[in-house]
This record gives structure tokens, C-alpha cells and sequence, in this order.
């Protein structure tokens, strides 16, 4: 799994992630307790979502969210 260094990035690893369970952005919802416009808003690069919102996303998913340290010399705006 590819590290999510923007939003962009996390967009596309959510959208991927639940293509690959073969979900619907309205089953991911069920799962998730987000309605199914906002998960086409966050895979879309229309809305940032909270931290809480994507904790929610990850856990539906499976998925495992790490923090790691920045490679030094990155600044916020290499990121976001």
C-alpha cells in the first residue's frame, strides 16, 4: 500500500481500496457511518475530511493507518 502524502494520494488509496472489495461508495458508507456523497466528495478532491472520517473509512476497509516521520528536509507544503 503506497504512504498517502497528500490528499490527493488518500483519495486514491480509499478509492482503490474499495473498488478492490468490490464495495459501492454507498456500501462503503453503511460500513463506514458516512454518507455515500461525501465519500464521492473525498475520492474526488471536493471536501478534506476529518481525521475521524477517515479513521472511520480506513477501519470499514481494513485497512491500517501509521504515522511516520517525514523525510527530513520535507516542509507542509511538499505535502499538502
Amino acid at each position: 500500500m503506497p504512504l498517502a502524502r497528500s490528499l490527493d494520494d488518500l483519495a486514491q488509496i480509499l478509492r482503490e481500496a474499495r473498488r478492490a472489495q468490490g464495495l459501492t461508495q454507498s456500501e462503503l458508507g453503511d460500513r463506514a457511518g458516512v454518507r455515500a456523497h461525501h465519500i464521492s466528495n473525498i475520492e474526488n478532491g471536493v471536501t478534506n475530511p476529518t481525521a475521524a472520517t477517515i479513521l472511520s473509512l480506513f477501519a470499514a476497509l481494513e485497512l491500517d493507518w501509521q504515522v511516520v516521520p517525514r523525510a527530513t528536509g520535507a516542509r507542509i507544503e511538499d505535502i499538502f
